[in-house]
């Protein structure tokens, strides 16, 4: 069973949005999971690792996988591992066992990051316009709805175990159901003859550059943000926990926006905007160091940054003689790397510079991130998506 793309746009949305539940699920109980397994800070950094590793090891496996086989096929394979490997994550007795759970559950999510965008791609292909920040909005709105869910589980001491057995089988039984009206097998499946890897063209490096900066910019602002109000202007934790609120919320807005900017403004302006105003904003935040002016800065970092990804995951699945997974693939991996170095890099230098130089960092990548928004250009048909002889109305 296959659908018209109207169809398999709301197949694919919901497979966003069922992505980004699980994981807010599954992040908002870490700390029961911790308790349950008698780990201390330290050994759940190793588990996180362990899933961390999982995911940049799966997405060059992925993109692989999904050009040869569809990314229909590919993207319902992984989707299912996400599903079974949710549910049985918390079911680990002791601290090798989550480690390899977590391996297997960072590697399924990982799999499913490029091959439900590499779908994604596809649909859009057929739809002849933007349409694939509207499915990063689904995953930002499932991530907030997953998290409340699982704040709701734990308030009312319902076990880490069942909480996510019941998540994971809800989610399999909707999202496989639903899924099956992808667009055919055979959409944007690769000739057994053709070639999986190829050299990567520059442009696909500079993309790679784009996803990075983005991506350690939402990292750093994950871990930082609240720091940096409570500890550097002195706000109490409540107050504090707003400043990631604030990316979060107008990150979620630019999304669900962001592809009728592009279609009446191209992608590439709307790259150099968005850069263009998480720089100034977040610049101008950190010059006033109040808590006021902080989290409007943060406000503006996921406003600038709300459309980039999607932008940059679009490009990427449009470079001439590369499979749209294997393109995916590349610059999802090089992303990824910036989440997890991110962190880690400003607390290193705020340890050498104090935290508000460090986080000045930001404000160069954003303006990086500007500077790069030429390397989004691809051949577009209107407002900057390729346009095919099928095309269908919202």
């Amino acid at each position: 069973m296959t659908g018209t793309p109207k169809q398999a746009r709301s197949a694919v949305t919901a497979i966003f949005f069922l992505n980004g539940l699980i994981f807010g699920a599954w992040a908002a109980r870490i700390p029961a999971v911790r308790d349950h397994v008698g780990l201390s800070d330290g050994e759940l950094g190793i588990v996180l690792a362990c899933a961390a590793v999982g995911s940049i090891l799966a997405l060059p496996i992925a993109g692989a996988r999904a050009a040869r086989i569809g990314s229909r096929r590919a993207t319902r394979a992984a989707f299912a591992l996400v599903c079974l490997a949710t549910g049985v994550i918390a079911l680990a007795p002791s601290l090798p066992v989550l480690c390899l759970l977590a391996f297997f559950y960072g590697a399924s999510m990982g799999a499913l990051d490029v091959t439900m965008n590499a779908h994604g791609v596809a649909v859009e292909r057929r739809y002849g316009r933007a349409i694939l920040a509207s499915f990063h909005a689904a995953f930002s709105i499932g991530g907030l709805a997953g998290g409340a869910l699982g704040a709701l589980s734990a308030a009312v001491g319902l076990d880490v175990r069942a909480q996510l057995g019941l998540v994971a089988v809800a989610a399999a039984v909707i999202g496989l159901t639903w899924s099956r009206r992808f667009l055919a097998a055979d959409e944007d499946a690769m000739d057994r003859a053709d070639p999986v890897f190829v050299r990567p063209p520059r442009r696909l490096l500079a993309l790679g550059l784009l996803a990075f900066a983005c991506l350690l910019i939402e990292g750093a602002s994950a871990d930082w943000s609240a720091v940096y109000l409570r500890d550097d202007l002195g706000t109490t934790a409540a107050i504090a926990a707003i400043g990631f609120t604030a990316f979060s919320v107008t990150m979620t807005l630019g999304r669900i926006f962001g592809d009728r900017l592009v279609d009446r403004f191209g992608p590439e302006a709307v790259v150099r905007a968005g850069g263009g105003i998480a720089a100034i904003g977040f610049g101008l935040g950190l010059l006033a160091a109040t808590p006021v002016a902080a989290i409007a800065g943060f406000a503006c970092l996921g406003a600038g940054m709300s459309g980039v990804v999607p932008i940059v995951f679009r490009a990427a699945g449009h470079i001439p003689g590369m499979p749209p997974g294997v393109g995916l693939a590349a610059v999802s991996s090089t992303g990824y790397l910036g989440f997890l170095v991110g962190p880690p890099m400003i607390g290193g230098l705020a340890e050498l510079l104090g935290l508000p130089a460090a986080l000045a960092v930001l404000v160069v990548l954003a303006m990086a991130v500007a500077l790069l928004a030429r390397t989004t250009r691809y051949a577009r048909g209107g407002a900057g998506v390729v346009r095919e002889p099928q095309t269908v109305a919202a």
